[in-house]
């Protein structure tokens, strides 16, 4: 996990080096739209390790259902985003619809990706899931950086980036199993609801991404995204926690393993913020140069964002596991107070880095205290009389 999220670091630094700011803020959009759209992914992924976390004797029945609801989703999704590329190309000040087309195409194979995650982990399958990753990783990097160098546009990038996909795909193709959709209603039902949450959960991490591209100049917009590195870099840094944990909240009685999670998380992003804080000419190097010099002295707040939006992710996984599904709408509220007041104030870099770090700074104050008040559910089965309900 660790190796994938530094090539995607890796991939969005060579970005800001290789595009000039107004076009590394559309790119900056761009992959804030895929992550939005990626949302089936990820479902699929916490949907399939949790059924077969509690259920692993039905690891094959339920990788099916998995592959055949994988691909009739991403197709789903990737379709919806082309339909609506024509309406969000003049909101995001893009010259063409042609990069949300392909945004649109790269939902497939991440889609299938989701599932070939979920099942290696579910069945605690690291060193497979590690590969997974890493074949991720280093598929965006690759392809995104030699697309770049062609051409130094947003459009080229994304074409690189949708290449990349397909790379953890093919490494895993034979994880995934042949199936029907047939029987597989509970697992939808539970996909859906983890799509809401996870929907939900994404909007918010990714808001000022696309917002800022909205309410600011495209050379501010450029200098946020170059800050956005380092809370994506606070964010990713943890998530290897939320992977190894997820199993195990998903059963019954997870408080300690939710306390130690939540715990380790914080210190995590706690020392990348007191980092960023103490050698702010090392992060400037890392977020793309003296270009953006102008962002520097709030390099700190956009990596004490990602250390708290890290936390609000691990609770709204932990909140999946259980099944319990009252953080959505802490998170939908969020997301509309934090966009009303991007949208309707004259702020500029500094005022909506600001806002998403009190907002993400409340939610996960709540959200930790919604975990502590609800009652640890028992997993639902996921035998063959469920999974064919």
């Amino acid at each position: 996990m660790t190796l994938q999220n530094v090539g995607a670091y890796a991939f969005t630094l060579l970005a800001a080096r290789l595009l000039i700011p107004a076009s590394f803020g559309a790119l900056t959009a761009l992959l804030g739209v895929l992550l939005v759209a990626n949302v089936a992914s990820l479902a699929v992924q916490t949907t399939t390790a949790r059924r077969i976390a509690v259920a692993p004797e039905h690891a094959d029945r339920i990788a099916a259902t998995a592959t055949a609801v994988s691909v009739s989703l991403g197709v789903v999704v990737g379709l919806g985003l082309v339909v609506l590329s024509p309406v969000l190309a003049p909101i995001l000040q893009l010259d063409s619809v042609w990069p949300l087309v392909l945004c649109g195409a790269t939902v497939v194979p991440l889609t299938l990706m989701g599932t070939l995650a979920g099942i290696t982990q579910g069945q605690h399958r690291w060193t497979v899931l590690s590969v997974l990753y890493i074949a991720n990783g280093v598929g965006r990097v690759v392809f995104g950086t030699a697309a770049m160098l062609i051409s130094p546009t947003p459009t080229a990038a994304i074409a690189g980036v949708m290449v990349g996909a397909w790379l953890p795909v093919v490494v895993g193709l034979r994880y995934l199993r042949p199936g029907g959709l047939g029987g597989s209603r509970a697992y939808v039902w539970e996909l859906l609801a983890g799509s809401h949450a996870m929907l939900a959960y994404l909007v918010l991490s990714n808001l000022d991404a696309l917002l800022a591209r909205v309410a600011l100049s495209p050379h501010d917009s450029g200098l946020y995204a170059a800050g956005l590195i380092l809370t994506k870099s606070a964010l990713f840094l943890p998530q290897f926690v939320s992977i190894v944990a997820f199993p195990r909240l998903a059963r019954a009685r997870a408080e300690r393993a939710r306390r130690l999670a939540t715990g380790a998380v914080a210190l995590v992003g706690l020392a990348a913020t007191v980092a960023t804080a103490l050698l702010p000419g090392v992060a400037l190097i890392l977020v793309g140069g003296d270009q953006y010099a102008e962002v520097k002295p709030l390099l700190w707040l956009f990596a004490l964002e990602g250390a708290m939006l890290a936390i609000v992710q691990l609770l709204v996984f932990d909140a999946l596991a259980r099944r319990s599904h009252g953080i959505v709408t802490l998170l939908w509220v969020a997301a509309a107070v934090a966009g009303g007041i991007i949208l309707l104030a004259p702020l500029h870099v500094q005022g909506v880095v600001i806002t998403m770090t009190v907002t993400a700074t409340v939610v996960a104050a709540a959200a930790w205290w919604l975990s502590s008040r609800t009652p640890e559910a028992q997993p639902a089965s996921v035998g063959p009389g469920a999974q064919a309900a």
